[in-house]
């Protein structure tokens, strides 16, 4: 490159406003207002091996899964009957599904072992588990048992930086700032509202911003307009 070529230069996206994060966040809510995960599950041991099994894969191809896996070992007794050996067939479509069916037949026995058959309502004995970080243990929070926690994926992760709603160089700092800014009365839903956004309107590579219903108050400077609509072309005289 020639040292006179201009450089590229990205412009920074700018903190929203405590006011504008409300904004934002209820205009989601206006045209979505029964956010939910899009994981099949009936309860919150099928909810924790959905979320386990959701790692680095998609909602869809998780359920695919799943339909199957539950209907076989629909308890962690069952689950843990079955083991790795036997939840694996279930599963092999779905990324790294080697070791995530260790983890789920391991994590299912600790169930028995520890809890009794049952999915403890507490991060520190969630994390514990076999395959279960801090994001599985948010969504397994927030969804199963309603706690206003913030399981940052990376559809929240580049909403939170894309946006302004809470800018953060790492899973943690954007977290934590989602937790701090967000009121209260929409923490518990805007985990939901911010991962469908970003799954289908504020979309990795070409953000959908020409119909996004909170683009008033996002910080993103270089916002996508709408896609040119080729005119149709001239029919020939018969």
């Amino acid at each position: 490159m020639s040292e006179d070529a201009p450089k590229k230069t990205t412009r920074k996206t700018r903190a929203m406003t405590l006011a504008d994060v409300r904004s934002f966040l209820e205009a989601l809510a206006r045209a979505n207002p029964n956010p939910e995960s899009e994981l099949h599950y009936g309860d919150p041991f099928t909810l924790l091996v959905a979320v386990v099994l959701s790692a680095q894969a998609t909602d869809a191809s998780v359920n695919k899964a799943t339909a199957g896996l539950f209907a076989a070992a629909p308890t962690p007794a069952a689950m843990a009957a079955l083991g790795a050996e036997g939840i694996a067939p279930f599963i092999r479509t779905i990324g790294l599904w080697q070791g995530k069916a260790k983890n789920v037949a391991a994590l299912s026995q600790v169930l028995i072992d520890q809890h009794h058959g049952a999915v403890p309502h507490d991060r520190a004995a969630l994390e514990a588990l076999p395959g279960v970080g801090r994001k599985t243990a948010n969504v397994v929070l927030n969804v199963a048992f309603g706690e206003p926690t913030m399981a940052v994926d990376t559809h929240v992760f580049r909403l939170g930086n894309r946006t302004g709603i809470a800018p953060g160089a790492n899973v943690r700092t954007v977290e934590n700032g989602l937790v701090k800014r967000i009121p209260a009365d929409l923490l518990r839903e805007a985990h939901h509202l911010l991962i469908l956004h970003g799954r289908y309107v504020c979309k990795a590579r070409t953000p959908e911003c020409w119909r996004c219903v909170a683009a008033e108050w996002c910080r993103f400077p270089d916002k996508t307009l709408p896609p040119r609509i080729k005119p149709p072309k001239p029919c020939n005289p018969a």
